[in-house]
């Protein structure tokens, strides 16, 4: 038996039909979960849905060294989002671009004025006394039965009164504050509010002579009675309400505040003392574990300056009473968190509670925030209105179908049949391509830009670039003299080595635009390198498997003219034969006659 010979090994044909199922089950998903999440079209960026686009550069404080890290920033990145999407503003983006640099995407339709503001001052961090602390829905006023009525209304009013008085008491104490009716409340503020050293307007109005004499006659003091019914209407489920609750109000004025309850789940309402301390005071501020206890704690250290004024603090607040004992980190007017005090404490203070690595974290960064050495400066505003962001998209979208429609006519004019394949594959990329951004505007918050179109564009040429190195590879083989099935086998692994080259270099191009660029020119960044990968499947995936089963229909396998495998167009040699040897003469002389 003869050994096989040397030669190029051809590449099996393998089962075609499977990775056909492959990429229609893949298709069939991406389209079915596009319909599942709600999300039919990709999510707009602001240059084509209109808005405003804002970039903050990050700078070191004056002294400051290697203030600008991941952990500053995402916590900048926070505070901001927390502030533009407490305006109001829906689906408002905040994110990092780069070491240093942080985009706020305004949609429109909302008060970019007031965002702008927002983005560009920096956080308020405050410590304030807590004075009473409630659920954060709205306290039912208690209900008066009119005087004309039955003995048998009366007697149901007041079980009414009885019972609303009662569930306010009891949600009020499980929320770790005292019995919340208004009256008892009001009593609270009251005494609370005397009781700070800050005269209010109408303290001062009381110490005046009337008619040469002090006015013994208590007066109701209008800041404090006006304080308790904005604290009794406050609704901290709603985030209108919450974001306006106690804006404007300086410092050295008391204030009401929404946070969020110990278990993360509910709202509390808060009155709240004059600020003792601000952010500035604070040195630093680290979560950690007690090793006493196990639980993770955050660590503060205050300054020289802040250590006396939170001992003085803390030593009123330690004989007090909850919740009057408890004293509220407030930023940007709402409660991060409003821990007991039972000690007097000085340089170092220790919070303690059911918190967990990430929630220590969280506050630790909130709190090292109010002494953040960062400062943001607007580093670019680019605003678009929405009229302008469409008439940009359509253009785009022209473009695309010219570019797209040039190739269909080039394919179709130089390859003719092998064109369908072509179309087809084109096809199922523009489809995958479509599904996906769909889908990761929801799950990542990728918004197609107008860069971001023109990467689709060029992605339509370095699709088709791979389909002709394919089919010039296979008709190199049909010149060669062979049939289109072995032709189709023999060509793949050479055009195969091409395309992954090529496609890497596209994609190590787009990673490194994607990496070194900021803005906008990431869209076109990372749209170019999600079309190179799925060119790479499609061509895996469709291309090759199809063109594999249209080799075995005889309007291609036989070289139709119309084909675009024609052997007599494409010049192919004629299939090499082996000529006859002749019988050799024989030796010695050869008689005339014979010859």
């Amino acid at each position: 038996m003869a050994a096989p010979k040397k030669g190029r090994r051809q590449s099996a044909p393998g089962k075609p039909g499977r990775s056909l199922v492959f990429i229609l089950i893949a298709l069939v998903a991406l389209t079915g979960g596009m319909f599942l999440s709600g999300h039919t079209t990709p999510r707009l960026g602001i240059d084509l849905a209109g808005g405003t686009s804002i970039t903050l550069e990050a700078k070191n404080e004056p002294g400051q060294k290697n203030a600008i890290n991941p952990d500053n920033m995402n916590t900048a990145v926070d505070i901001i989002n927390n502030r533009v999407n407490g305006l109001g503003v829906s689906e408002a983006e905040v994110q990092t671009q780069g070491d240093k640099n942080i985009i706020v995407n305004i949609p429109k339709g909302s008060n970019e004025k007031q965002a702008r503001e927002q983005v560009g001052t920096t956080a308020q961090l405050y410590f304030r006394p807590v004075i009473t602390q409630a659920p954060g829905q709205p306290t039912p006023e208690p209900s008066t039965s009119p005087s004309s009525g039955t003995d048998k209304e009366k007697d149901k009013d007041k079980a009414t009164d009885k019972a609303t008085d009662k569930a306010t008491d009891k949600a009020t104490d499980k929320a770790g504050s005292p019995s919340g009716t208004p009256t008892s409340q009001g009593r609270a503020v009251s005494e609370a509010l005397k009781a700070d050293p800050t005269p209010s307007a109408s303290d001062k109005a009381k110490d005046k002579d009337k008619g040469g004499k002090k006015d013994e006659t208590p007066k109701p003091d209008p800041a404090t009675a006006k304080l308790q019914e904005q604290f009794t209407k406050l609704d901290c489920t709603d985030k209108k309400q919450r974001a306006a609750a106690g804006r404007g109000i300086k410092p050295s004025d008391p204030t009401i505040a929404c946070g969020k309850s110990p278990d993360g789940k509910t709202w509390d309402k808060f009155i709240l003392a004059p600020a003792e301390l601000n952010g500035k005071d604070v040195d630093d501020a680290k979560a950690a574990i007690n090793q006493q206890s196990g639980a993770w704690v955050v660590n503060m250290e205050f300054t020289k300056g802040g250590s006396k004024k939170f001992s003085q603090t803390t030593s009123k607040l330690s004989q007090q009473q909850p919740p009057q004992n408890q004293f509220a980190i407030v930023l940007d007017g709402e409660v991060a968190s409003a821990p007991s005090v039972n000690t007097t404490l000085s340089a170092n203070a220790e919070i303690s509670g059911s918190f967990n690595q990430e929630s220590a974290k969280d506050l630790a960064n909130i709190l090292s925030y109010g002494a953040l050495p960062l400062t943001f400066h607007e580093q670019s505003v680019t605003t678009v209105s929405p009229a302008l962001g469409g008439e940009q998209l359509k253009a785009g979208l022209i473009a695309g179908a010219i570019g797209l429609a040039l190739v269909i006519i080039y394919l179709v004019a130089y390859y003719r049949g092998l064109s369908l394949i072509a179309i087809a594959s084109l096809l199922v990329s523009a489809a995958l391509t479509y599904t996906i951004m769909t889908l990761l505007g929801p799950t990542i918050k990728f918004a197609l830009n107008l860069p971001a179109v023109c990467g689709a564009i060029v992605a339509i040429g370095i699709t088709a670039d791979s389909f002709i190195v394919f089919f010039e590879r296979v008709r190199d083989e049909i010149r060669e003299g062979r049939t289109l099935r072995p032709a189709v086998e023999r060509g793949w692994p050479r055009a195969r080595r091409t395309i992954l080259v090529s496609d890497f270099v596209s994609f190590l191009a787009a990673a490194v635009l994607f990496v070194v660029t900021v803005g906008k020119v990431q869209g076109f960044a990372f749209t170019l390198g999600l079309t190179t990968l799925l060119d790479v499947v499609v061509v895996f995936f469709f291309t090759k498997p199809l063109m594999t089963l249209m080799a075995r229909k005889k309007f291609f396998a036989s070289g139709h003219k119309w084909s675009g495998l024609d052997p007599q167009r494409l010049g192919a040699k004629p299939p090499l034969r082996r000529s006859r040897r002749t019988t050799a003469p024989p030796a010695g002389p050869v008689d005339p006659k014979e010859a």
